[in-house]
C-alpha cells in the first residue's frame, strides 16, 4: 500500500509536465467517451419493486402499462362557474390541436367537474411513462397557444411530463446556485488554511476535473447500471467534497514537512514524504469510500445503484488525481517557492512543538469524563430517531416554483378523482379472459362505498386477452391515510377474495401511484438491516486492515454508528416538525425521505474514514518513532485538527449549500450530512476518539503490540532518496 503511492508521486514529481497533461487528457477522454457513447436512462421497468413492481411488469407484459398523460385545464377566471358553450369550445379547440401532434398517441372526452367550475381535457402520449417530459414540449406550445386564442379563459397544462420537466429544470437551476455558494466559501477557506492562491487554486481545480472526468465515466458506466437521473447530483454533491478534502490532506502534509525540513529537502523529496504519509491515507481513505458506497448495490434498487456507481466513480478518480497530477503540480509550484527562499537568509531548522487545543487538554486531563459527556450528548441528539417516520415523497411535495404545480394545485382541486389510482391486475389464459373480466367488475361494485374510492373504475384488456387491469381513482393525494388504507383494503381484502373467486392458474396484483408510494419505503426497510450489516463489516475490516488492530476497528465501527445516529436524530427534530420550516425554507410532510437514511448511513460511514484515517494515522506515525501511546495520541490528534477542521468545513459548506435546494428530500439529504460531518469532525474525532483512547492506551492496538517502533518510520523511507 505504501509502495505504490510513493511511487506515483516519484514519477509524477520526475515528469511532472507529463503527469499534469496526461491527466487533462485523461479527463478529456473520459467525458469525449461518455458524451459520445452517451447514458443510458433507468426505464420503468428498473423502478419496480414489492407487489407495486410486480404489477406493472404483469401490465407491460399486456402492453396495458402507465403511459404519460397532460390534462390541459380550463376554467373561467372569475369565481364563478365556467359557461358550457364556451368551455365545451375551448375544449374542442384543444383537442383538435393535441390530436394533430405526432406525440399524441389519444385524446380523451372533455371532463366537467361537479360544480360546473372547470372542464379538462387528458391527453395520452406515445412512448414510456418515463418518456413522457422529454416530449411533453409540444403540447405545452398547443396548449399555449389556446390560451393565446382564448384569452377569457385560463387554459393550462400540468401532467406527470410536464412536472417531471420543471423538476429537471429547478433542479439544475439549484445546482448552478449550490455552486456559486459553496465554490467561493471552499476559496475562501482554502486562501485562510494556506495563504497562498496557487495553494488553494489547485485543490479547487482537482476537484472539479475530477467531477467533469467522473460525470463522462458514469455516463460509460449507466450502461451498466442504468442512470436514475440523480448520478450528477450525487458526482457533485460528493466529488467537491471528497476531491479538496484529499488534495487538502495531501497539501498540508507537503507544507508541514517542508516547514520542519527548514529548506533541506528538495520538493521532490517532500512529494515522497507526503506520498508515504497522506498519500496512504488518501488511498485507504477513498478505498473506504468507495467500498461503503458499494453496499448500495444490496438495496437492489435503480436510484441506489446510481448513488453507489456516482460516488464509487468520482471518490476514485479524486484519489488518483491527489496521486498522480497533484504530485506533479506540488513540484512546480515548490520550484518556486524554492528560488524565493534561496534569496532570502536560511533559517535555522526548528521542529516546533505540537500545540493543543482547550478541548484536546481537557480530553487529556479528563479522557473518562469527556467520554461520557460526549456519548450522552451524541446519544441524546439520537433519540428522536426513536420516532423516525420513512415516506416516499410524493408529486404533490414538489415546490409550488415547479414548472406546472400551480396547475396541478388548481387542477386537483377542481378534479379529486385525478389526485392518485390504483391499478388491479390479473394474469390468466386467454381463454378465462371474460371470466376475469366478470370478477373484476364484481370487484369494483363491492369497492364502490369504499371511503378511499370515488366509485368509479375503468375496465381494460390486452390485445391477447391474457392480462386485465381494472383502474380505481383515488380522489386523495398518496402519502393520505385515506390513500394508503383503500390499498391495504383492496390488497388483504378485495383482491384475495376475487382471487379465491377464479381458482388457481392466475397471478394478480396491485400497483399505481398509492401502491408505488408505499411500497417503495417498505423495500427500503426490508433491505436496511442487509445494508448496515454489511456496512459494518466493511468498516470493520477495513480499519483492521488499515490498522491491524481489532480494537480500533470496533471502535470505528461505534463511532460511525454513533455518529450516524445522531445525525438522523437531528434530522428527524428538524424535519417531522415545524418549528425550522422558516428558517430552512421548507413545508413539513411529519416524515423523512426514505431514502435519506440510507443514504446518509453509507456515505457518512465512508467520510467518517476519511477523518479517522488520517487522525489514526498520524497517532502511529508518532508511535513509530517512539512515542508513548498517550502522547502519540494527544500529538496525533493535535497535529490533524487544523486540516480535519479546515476539510470539515469544506464539506460542511458543500452539503449545506443542498439545503437551499427546493426539493425536500434534497434539502435533508444536504442537512443530515452538514450535520454528521460537525458532529463526526469535532466531537468523535476531537473528544470521543482521543477519550478512548486514552483509556485504552496500548490496548488500542490489540491484537498487535503496537506500531513497528523498531528502525524507520513511514515517514522517514523516501528520504533515502533525497540527494
Amino acid at each position: 500500500m505504501t509502495n505504490y503511492p510513493v511511487s506515483m508521486a516519484r514519477w509524477s514529481a520526475g515528469h511532472p509536465w507529463r503527469a499534469i497533461a496526461g491527466w487533462f487528457l485523461f479527463v478529456v477522454l473520459c467525458l469525449g467517451a461518455g458524451i459520445a457513447v452517451g447514458g443510458n436512462a433507468a426505464t420503468s421497468a428498473d423502478f419496480g419493486v414489492g407487489e407495486a413492481g410486480r404489477g406493472e411488469a404483469i401490465a407491460r407484459e399486456g402492453g396495458l402499462a402507465q403511459r404519460p398523460v397532460e390534462r390541459v385545464l380550463i376554467e373561467s377566471r372569475q369565481a364563478e362557474p365556467l359557461e358550457r358553450a364556451a368551455g365545451a369550445a375551448v375544449a374542442g379547440d384543444v383537442s383538435e390541436r393535441m390530436r394533430a401532434l405526432p406525440e399524441v398517441r389519444s385524446v380523451a372526452e372533455p371532463v366537467w367537474s361537479k360544480d360546473g367550475r372547470a372542464v379538462r381535457v387528458d391527453v395520452t402520449m406515445k412512448g414510456a411513462e418515463l418518456d413522457g417530459k422529454k416530449h411533453v414540449d409540444p403540447l405545452r406550445a398547443q396548449t399555449a397557444a389556446a390560451q393565446k386564442a382564448h384569452p377569457e379563459l385560463r387554459v393550462e397544462e400540468t401532467g406527470g411530463p410536464s412536472i417531471s420537466q420543471g423538476v429537471d429544470k429547478l433542479r439544475g437551476s439549484d445546482l448552478s446556485r449550490t455552486e456559486m455558494i459553496a465554490l467561493p466559501i471552499t476559496l475562501l477557506t482554502l486562501l485562510l488554511v494556506f495563504r497562498s492562491v496557487a495553494m488553494a487554486t489547485v485543490p479547487l481545480l482537482l476537484a472539479l476535473s475530477a467531477i467533469v472526468a467522473s460525470i463522462g465515466l458514469s455516463m460509460l458506466a449507466s450502461h451498466v447500471f442504468p442512470d436514475a437521473g440523480v448520478g450528477t447530483n450525487i458526482i457533485l454533491l460528493i466529488g467537491l467534497a471528497v476531491g479538496v478534502d484529499y488534495t487538502l490532506f495531501y497539501l498540508k502534509r507537503e507544507r508541514e514537512e517542508r516547514a520542519r525540513s527548514g529548506g533541506e529537502l528538495s520538493s521532490r523529496a517532500l512529494v515522497e514524504i507526503a506520498a508515504a504519509t497522506s498519500g496512504r491515507a488518501v488511498v485507504l481513505s477513498g478505498l473506504a469510500v468507495a467500498v461503503s458506497s458499494a453496499t448500495l448495490y444490496l438495496a437492489d434498487d435503480v436510484i441506489f445503484s446510481s448513488i453507489a456507481t456516482a460516488a464509487i466513480l468520482v471518490t476514485l478518480v479524486a484519489v488518483v488525481s491527489s496521486l498522480t497530477v497533484l504530485p506533479a503540480l506540488l513540484v512546480k509550484i515548490g520550484a518556486r517557492a524554492e528560488r524565493r527562499a534561496a534569496r532570502k537568509p536560511r533559517k535555522a531548522r526548528q521542529q516546533k512543538p505540537v500545540r493543543h487545543n482547550a478541548l484536546l487538554r481537557l480530553t487529556a486531563r479528563r479522557p473518562g469524563a469527556v467520554l461520557i459527556v460526549a456519548t450522552l450528548a451524541m446519544v441524546a441528539l439520537a433519540a428522536p430517531l426513536l420516532g423516525l417516520k420513512l415516506t416516499d415523497m410524493g408529486r404533490e411535495t414538489h415546490s409550488r416554483q415547479t414548472q406546472s404545480m400551480p396547475t396541478f394545485d388548481r387542477l386537483n382541486a377542481a378534479f379529486p378523482e385525478v389526485k392518485a389510482s390504483h391499478q388491479v391486475l390479473v394474469r390468466a389464459d386467454a381463454e378465462r379472459a371474460d371470466e376475469v373480466a366478470r370478477t373484476l367488475r364484481s370487484l369494483a361494485s363491492d369497492v364502490k362505498d369504499d371511503p378511499g374510492l370515488n366509485g368509479t373504475y375503468t375496465l381494460r384488456g390486452s390485445a391477447d386477452h391474457r392480462v386485465t387491469s381494472l383502474e380505481l381513482p383515488v380522489p386523495h393525494y398518496v402519502s393520505t391515510k385515506p390513500a394508503q388504507e383503500s390499498l391495504q383494503r383492496l390488497r388483504s381484502e378485495y383482491l384475495p377474495s376475487a382471487v379465491r373467486e377464479l381458482g388457481g392458474g392466475v397471478d394478480a396484483a396491485v400497483t399505481g401511484d398509492v401502491a408505488r408510494y408505499a411500497d417503495y419505503p417498505a423495500h427500503q426497510k426490508e433491505k436496511l438491516p442487509l445494508i448496515i450489516g454489511a456496512l459494518l463489516l466493511v468498516t470493520f475490516a477495513m480499519t483492521v486492515w488499515a490498522f491491524r488492530s481489532v480494537v480500533l476497528g470496533l471502535v470505528g465501527v461505534v463511532l460511525n454508528l454513533l455518529s450516524a445516529a445522531a445525525s438522523l436524530g437531528v434530522l428527524t427534530l428538524t424535519f417531522q416538525n415545524r418549528w425550522a420550516e422558516a428558517l430552512l425554507d421548507f413545508q413539513s410532510t411529519g416524515t423523512i425521505g426514505s431514502r435519506v437514511p440510507l443514504f446518509l448511513f453509507v456515505i457518512l460511514f465512508g467520510l467518517s474514514m476519511d477523518y479517522q484515517v488520517f487522525v489514526i494515522s498520524r497517532i502511529k506515525e508518532a508511535v513509530q518513532r517512539g512515542v508513548p501511546t498517550r502522547q502519540a495520541v494527544l500529538d496525533g490528534v493535535g497535529s490533524s485538527a487544523g486540516v480535519v477542521t479546515s476539510a470539515a468545513f469544506v464539506m460542511v459548506t458543500v452539503f449545506a449549500s443542498f439545503v437551499s435546494l427546493h426539493f425536500i428530500e434534497m434539502k435533508q439529504i444536504g442537512f443530515s450530512l452538514a450535520v454528521a460531518v460537525l458532529l463526526d469532525a469535532f466531537v468523535i474525532r476531537v473528544l470521543i476518539l482521543p477519550a478512548l483512547m486514552l483509556l485504552l492506551g496500548e490496548r488500542s492496538w490489540w491484537p498487535s503490540r503496537g506500531p513497528l517502533r523498531a528502525g524507520r518510520s513511514t515517514t522517514e523511507r523516501p528520504l533515502a532518496n533525497v540527494g
